[in-house]
């Protein structure tokens, strides 16, 4: 719970910097979805965005076209998404290591081309402009950002308690079984290809989710929400912060979002060098990432 009640001190602290904070959230959150995939069913994605942008199109989509009240929005992003990432399933999970890396990155481009060339829809090369989410239950969306920023605060940690309790179920259990050896699970009774396809369907209804606020947050929608690279950010703010931990995605994408947002205030042209530079300090001193070796660390202390 310090945790959590410390993400509501940039309500106080930092009042200026609750934009990014609300960036933070969503970044967090698209995290999560993708350490379902990586840090518990052991399947590793290079094109995650493609139902992070998914969600952000369908909810852009519809405050455009139909109604902009951002909470069903938000569902039929999830549901979207879902449908997508239940398609991609059967697919994937029928391959491993290089071949599902090359697989997921060529759907992600696959995507992302599509929506480039849908212009009449989705805007192309431009994004989807032309509406405006208002607020959320009553409450506008402010210049300041406050709130934008309880808005994916609250929609982060429902999915986070959702998140959890997948993970400590026999299910999460049986996903950690399939991530260590995926050839002897059927035989305690753990379908490998049914539980990866379930995974991989629930991480993508959370990277949908986050793309929906992303929407909802900034009232538009890019070709970025689609492309590779918010895919590779989303895999190395989980190296960061370490993966299988729940809470390394979270740390990884404040790290990452504020050292981002600090870097390029230095140096706009090099700040990605910088990034890189913490990347490779990470991989080689704490190889399960920042949570890892702090954990690594009280062990040794205890």
């Amino acid at each position: 719970m310090a945790f959590w009640l410390a993400a509501l001190l940039p309500f106080v602290a930092a009042p200026n910097y609750l934009s990014l904070a609300s960036q933070v959230a969503i970044t967090a959150l698209f995290a999560l979805s993708l350490d379902l995939l990586v840090g518990y069913a052991g399947l590793v994605s290079l094109g995650h965005a493609a139902f992070f942008g998914a969600g952000a199109y369908t909810a852009g989509l519809i405050a455009k076209h139909y109604w902009t009240e951002p909470i069903s929005g938000l569902f039929l992003a999830a549901v979207v998404s879902g449908l997508l990432g239940y398609a991609l399933s059967h697919i994937i999970v029928r391959f491993r290591h290089l071949a599902l890396i090359m697989l997921t990155l060529g759907f992600g481009l696959l995507l992302h081309e599509a929506a480039n060339s849908a212009s009449w829809l989705t805007g192309g090369a431009d994004g989807l402009q032309g509406f405006r989410v208002p607020g959320v239950l009553s409450f506008k969306f402010d210049l300041y950002g406050k709130t934008a920023y309880a808005y994916c605060l609250a929609a982060l940690f429902l999915c986070f308690l959702v998140a959890r309790r997948i993970i400590h179920s026999p299910f999460g259990l049986a996903l950690r079984g399939i991530r260590e050896n995926a050839t002897r699970m059927p035989a305690i009774g753990a379908a490998s290809q049914s539980h990866l396809r379930t995974a991989y369907t629930l991480s993508a209804v959370l990277a949908g989710i986050a793309g929906a606020l992303l929407t909802h947050t900034t009232s538009t929608v890019s070709l970025e929400t689609l492309s590779f690279g918010r895919s590779a950010d989303v895999l190395v703010i989980l190296i960061l912060g370490g993966a299988g931990r729940l809470y390394g995605g979270i740390l990884g994408a404040i790290i990452y979002m504020v050292a981002r947002d600090q870097f390029s205030g230095v140096a706009p042209q090099f700040w990605y060098f910088w990034i890189g530079l913490l990347l490779v300090a990470v991989v080689m001193f704490l190889p399960n990432g920042i949570l890892g070796g702090f954990s690594k660390f009280l062990k040794r202390t205890s």
